[in-house]
């Protein structure tokens, strides 16, 4: 199963594509789209739906793991993200690809074993399991990798359905 985790974001999205099968797992590709701030916001928004467009296309993945949106303090940044996944699910749900939604607490139990850990121990989890030089950089690189692993863990999640 190929599958592509993706950790939304307006300003920065991280994704990464992993080959699973059975407890075997090896890493496709991995990177981070940047909008550019000085865009208009439906300019950043096409950037987002193009760039996972373009991955769909390259990979093929067999289906995109995301995940769940969680912020407490700051709401205008919550709707831009929200803006931004709706993109990226719209994506995906075009080209006939299932969406599963993980919170950032799924990620971090199935990745570490332990829901608090902090952004450098899910970093080096992710590194060990993929057998990677080097922890991915930046961190949501890191943490859509970790999003596609617990896809991988345990894909009985909430589905979005397919079109």
């Amino acid at each position: 199963m190929r599958i592509l985790g993706i950790d939304p974001g307006f300003g920065r999205m991280g994704w990464g594509i992993i080959e699973a099968q059975s407890s075997k797992f090896k890493v496709q590709s991995f990177g981070c789209l940047e909008t550019d701030s000085k865009l208009e916001l439906s300019e950043r928004l096409v950037k987002i739906y193009e760039e996972i467009l373009e991955l769909i296309k390259k990979y093929k993945p067999d289906c995109v793991a995301i995940e769940e949106l969680f912020f407490n303090t700051n709401a205008k940044t919550a709707f831009l993200v929200g803006q931004a996944r709706g993109v990226i699910i719209l994506s995906a749900s075009q080209n006939k690809i299932p969406v599963f939604i993980y919170t950032p607490l799924q990620v971090k139990i199935a990745v570490t074993g332990y829901g608090r850990a902090e952004k450098q121990q899910v970093g080096k989890m992710v590194k060990t399991i993929l057998k990677l030089k080097e922890i991915p950089k930046p961190d949501d690189t890191a943490d859509a990798l970790a999003i596609a692993l617990t896809h991988a863990f345990s894909h009985k999640n909430k589905k979005i359905g397919v079109l």
